[in-house]
């Protein structure tokens, strides 16, 4: 029984993984659809004045954070670093129960 909660669990654990990655690869996509666009209609309409590079500098800071928190590139507010505060938490919740009994 507890092979197969074991199991369950990590395959819950890869398909939130998967789902991250997925996000991750969708938002690349619009920014890159997005901005493609943008940068089409800025040459078409105002060619001496360009601006579409200022949604491209930002979101692209965004998409860049993304990319690094969803492929635990971040080592602050990675996974790794989520995983030891849960831990930490639990185990204190853990000791602070037993202090009471």
């Amino acid at each position: 029984m507890e092979n197969n909660n074991q199991d369950e669990e990590r395959y819950f654990k890869a398909k939130k993984r998967m789902e991250e990655i997925k996000g991750f690869y969708g938002n690349l996509t619009t920014y890159l659809a997005v901005n493609t666009g943008l940068l089409v209609i800025n040459l078409l309409t105002s060619p001496n004045h360009l601006w579409f590079f200022w949604p491209l500098i930002f979101w692209g800071i965004g998409v860049v954070i993304h990319g690094m928190k969803v492929f635990n590139y971040m080592p602050f507010i990675g996974q790794d670093w989520e995983e030891k505060k849960i831990k930490e938490f639990m185990d204190k919740e853990k000791e602070n129960n037993s202090n009471w009994e």
